[in-house]
C-alpha cells in the first residue's frame, strides 16, 4: 500500500470544523487499525493567540488557514471522490490533475516541528493591536494621558516600547499593551 501524505483542502469558509467531523466519521467508519486505513487523519491548524477585549486578557483559538482542512491519505481516485463528495469541502489544493502532497519544510510551519506528529506551540502569542510608527496614547499608569509613538513590539512578553515626550525630551519607555489606546 502506498504512504499516507498530508494534503490541503479548500472548504467553505466558516466550515472548516464541520468537514473536519464528517471525515472523521468516514475515518471512524471504515474497518481495520488506524495504520491501515486510506484516509488516516484530518485537522484544522489551529493556534492559541492572547486577545484584549474589554480591557482583559483572553486566550481564543484560531484557525491558522481559515477556509483549509488538512487531510492525512493515500491518494487515489476512490479517497479523492470520498473526500471531494464530503459536503463543505470544495477541491483539493494543487495543480495539475493531482494535487501535490504537502512537503516537510511546509507541515514543519502549520504543525511547529519536524514532522507532523508534533503539536502546535503550547504558548499562545500576543496579539498586540498596534503597529511600529503608530499614535498612541498611556490610558493607565504613571504616564497617564502621555502621547507617544510606538518604537517597537515585544509580541512574546505582552510589551511595546513607546517614545513620549518627557520634560521636552523624547523618553522611551516599556509599557504593557494593555495601558494604552490607538487613535
Amino acid at each position: 500500500m502506498a504512504e499516507a501524505k498530508w494534503y490541503a483542502i479548500q472548504t467553505y469558509s466558516g466550515h472548516e470544523n464541520k468537514v473536519q467531523r464528517l471525515i472523521q466519521r468516514r475515518i471512524d467508519d471504515e474497518p481495520g487499525e488506524p495504520e491501515e486505513k486510506q484516509i488516516q487523519e484530518v485537522q484544522v491548524p489551529t493556534q492559541e493567540v492572547v486577545e484584549l477585549r474589554n480591557g482583559k486578557r483572553v486566550t481564543v483559538t484560531r484557525r491558522l488557514y481559515p477556509g483549509y482542512c488538512l487531510v492525512k491519505m493515500v491518494y487515489n481516485q476512490r479517497n479523492a471522490h470520498l473526500i471531494n463528495n464530503i459536503q463543505g469541502v470544495i477541491k483539493f489544493l494543487g495543480t495539475g490533475a493531482e494535487p501535490q502532497p504537502l512537503r516537510d519544510d511546509e507541515l514543519a510551519k502549520i504543525f511547529g516541528g519536524t514532522g507532523a506528529e508534533q503539536e502546535p506551540e503550547a504558548a499562545p502569542a500576543e496579539q498586540i493591536p498596534f503597529s511600529v510608527g503608530q499614535v498612541v496614547e498611556v490610558v493607565e499608569g504613571p504616564f497617564n494621558e502621555f502621547s507617544g509613538t510606538v518604537q517597537e513590539i515585544y509580541s512574546d512578553k505582552g510589551k511595546v516600547k513607546v517614545e513620549v515626550s518627557l520634560f521636552g525630551r523624547p523618553t522611551s519607555i516599556e509599557l504593557d499593551y494593555t495601558q494604552l489606546k490607538g487613535y
